[in-house]
């Protein structure tokens, strides 16, 4: 069987809909779906689908769960600074904290006089009004310290979490097996650090980890081994019911 590490285990996703909530980690197999990136799908997932379903759970952290006391109690716990803490002008946890500078005013010269503002911009339904957040160095920290519990992963990111972050969760949740491996404790407290003030208070192993969630990372743990000695294409190893193939 053919592994692919993009293949999308939430049924909100098949058939190119994302009117489902989706049950996480139904699946370690690839999805049936024959769709190119020209289609917007990778690998059987459909990032068109499945961008609304993100922006959703944005919008909710940023609005909503950011401002609750459960929400700020548990980041100042992980050491993790929420949106509104950081300085303006950087929402990034790597970036510096130098606020943006709006350009000057236009000023036209003689007696040129610009025509009358016209109508205000309708934007596209799924732009957000407010300034870009990653949710990706949040979702890592919950992974990392063991608190990436259904409950709270839902308390932070809306109704939305399962198919809108679900996918970067069970795909950090493999990454984190794959640090583990590959360099120990130290090494993967490094890799997991942010800056200084914000760097991960402790790591803790993955809890409540299925027998299919290990299969799978496995599976694609052999087939990066593979890409290591070139093995890839009609190179690949056949080894059986559970393959290496990307």
């Amino acid at each position: 069987m053919e592994l692919n590490p993009y293949a999308s285990s939430f049924s909100c996703f098949h058939n190119g809909g994302a009117s489902g909530s989706g049950s996480h980690r139904q699946s370690s197999g690839p999805s049936s779906g024959s769709g190119g990136e020209t289609d917007g799908t990778v690998g059987g997932f459909d990032v068109i689908a499945w961008y609304p379903k993100h922006q959703s759970c944005q919008r909710y952290f940023v609005e909503v769960a950011q401002h609750s006391y459960p929400c700020q109690a548990l980041a100042a716990f992980i050491n993790i600074k929420l949106p509104f803490q950081r300085v303006a002008g950087s929402s990034n946890p790597s970036t510096g904290s130098t606020p943006v500078q709006p350009p000057p005013p236009f000023r036209p010269l003689g007696g040129f006089h610009p025509p009358p503002p016209l109508a205000q911009t309708q934007l596209h339904p799924t732009m957000p009004s407010y300034d870009w957040v990653s949710l990706y160095p949040y979702i890592r920290r919950l992974v990392a310290t063991g608190f990436d519990a259904p409950a709270i992963l839902h308390g932070w990111f809306g109704n939305d979490w399962e198919c809108g972050i679900g996918p970067q969760h069970e795909q950090e949740r493999r990454n984190f097996l794959f640090a583990a491996k590959s360099g120990g404790w130290a090494t993967a407290k490094r890799d997991y650090d942010m800056v200084t003030d914000e760097c991960i208070p402790y790591l803790q192993p993955l809890r409540k980890i299925s027998e299919g969630e290990l299969e799978g990372a496995e599976d694609i743990w052999s087939g990066w081994l593979a890409m290591e000695d070139w093995m890839l294409g009609k190179r690949a190893p056949r080894t059986g019911s559970r393959g290496s193939g990307l």
